[in-house]
């Protein structure tokens, strides 16, 4: 599977849009790969909505100010004031909950996912009873268009997952860069460095940091004065970096779990074999058989070096199957979601199209941001794929 960014976003034009009249109006709530938290709870909260409704948010007075994440202020706009917007009526309600009822939200989703979910499987129930029917045309053709619709639904239901955990850390998503850019100088601010590295480990950091100075050619000890320097890059080069550095946080989420797990796995069967080496000695000492240590011998150096291993050399020892494994996004509703929010971020509104030739200057600063953006999105974006295939099963990408 490869990202790209061309000149015209290409978006499948079959994917409508949730038409409002089929629900009830109230209900309760350049890098390239080959390819939850757990949400939930059990309060007792009913949350009414109408299908129609849609709570909006201020985008501010400058048309470059990121979302706000804490903001309860709406205007009759109905905009996130982030790249992408929610398409779907499942989307725009958890849009108006994220902004006005945020405590409700994780009840919201849950709602909306389980409702998606026996949807689409009370369409496909539909089919399957009409086989062989004069009707199974019809049904198959209904079928169809439900699952379409209930995809586009439930990648906005990620989208705004995503968009929640930016909001725990108090970061807003960069809107779209057409706004940002000025007699053709991007800058954006605040950088929100620190709020952006705290939600990775220390070894997840440290390989975040390397792919931040490799893909924007500046140290992670750089001086300020350096950091605000200005450099030159295409915008189509700005797109897949971004992109790449999605794909890039997602596959370090994947790695990390994996060698935690490796690790305790080390840790469980060394703990079973110092009691076997205790048992070996105290058996030898009592029947004065020194053959014995060559069966519980000291074998256990390696295992302890490798629950020691770091990350990065954990990384570096993959093979081939194994790095195409973590690296590969498990879901369709996840690679469209990469990209339609990268051509939504780097869409020009006035041209329509994406992340042309042209040359704009920034800073490194205003680089890393966007960087280290990214990387919290795939990070961010791996959790929410987790939590929603265990309620709403999504499809899973070919790679034959």
């Amino acid at each position: 599977m490869e990202l790209t960014l061309s000149n015209h976003c290409l978006l499948p034009s079959s994917l409508s849009s949730r038409h409002s009249g089929s629900r009830n109006p109230y209900r309760s709530l350049s890098f390239r790969f080959e390819s939850g938290n757990g949400l939930g709870g059990s309060t007792a909260v009913v949350v009414h909505r109408r299908s129609s409704a849609v709570v909006v948010a201020r985008a501010g007075s400058s048309h470059c100010e990121p979302s706000s994440s804490s903001s309860s202020s709406s205007s009759s706009s109905g905009s996130l004031n982030t790249p992408l917007e929610p398409r779907s009526a499942a989307g725009r309600f958890l849009s108006g909950v994220f902004q006005n009822q945020k405590q409700l939200f994780h009840l919201a989703v849950a709602d909306e996912l389980k409702l998606l979910a026996g949807e689409r499987d009370d369409a496909a129930a539909r089919l399957l009873r009409s086989s062989g029917s004069d009707e199974a045309v019809l049904h198959r053709r209904i079928a169809g268009l439900k699952e379409q619709e209930c995809q586009v639904a439930v990648e906005d239901v990620m989208y705004m997952m995503v968009l929640y955990r930016f909001s725990e850390i108090r970061v807003p998503l960069v809107p779209k860069l057409s706004k940002c850019v000025y007699n053709g100088r991007l800058e954006i601010w605040p950088a929100k460095d620190w709020e952006l590295e705290s939600i990775h480990s220390f070894d997840v950091l440290e390989m975040i940091k390397e792919h931040v100075s490799t893909v924007i050619g500046l140290r992670s000890d750089s001086s300020v004065t350096d950091t605000w320097a200005t450099t030159e890059i295409q915008q189509v080069h700005l797109g897949q970096m971004y992109a790449a550095s999605i794909l890039y946080g997602y596959f370090l989420k994947s790695a990390s779990l994996r060698h935690h797990l490796d690790r305790s796995l080390d840790v469980h069967q060394n703990d079973h074999l110092h009691l076997a080496q205790s048992s070996g000695r105290l058996y030898s000492e009592r029947s004065n058989h020194g053959p014995s240590n060559l069966i519980f011998g000291h074998g256990s150096s390696k295992r302890d070096s490798k629950s020691r291993q770091s990350l990065r050399s954990y990384v570096m020892g993959f093979d081939a199957e194994s790095l195409q494994r973590c690296a590969r996004l498990k879901s369709k509703e996840a690679l469209n979601l990469i990209q339609k929010y990268s051509c939504a971020l780097f869409m020009d509104e006035k041209t329509g199209l994406v992340a042309s030739d042209e040359t704009i200057v920034t800073s490194y600063s205003s680089l890393r941001r966007l960087v280290l953006e990214a990387a919290a999105f795939g990070t961010f974006l791996w959790d929410t794929e987790e939590y929603v295939n265990s309620v709403f099963k999504l499809k899973e990408i070919d790679n034959n």
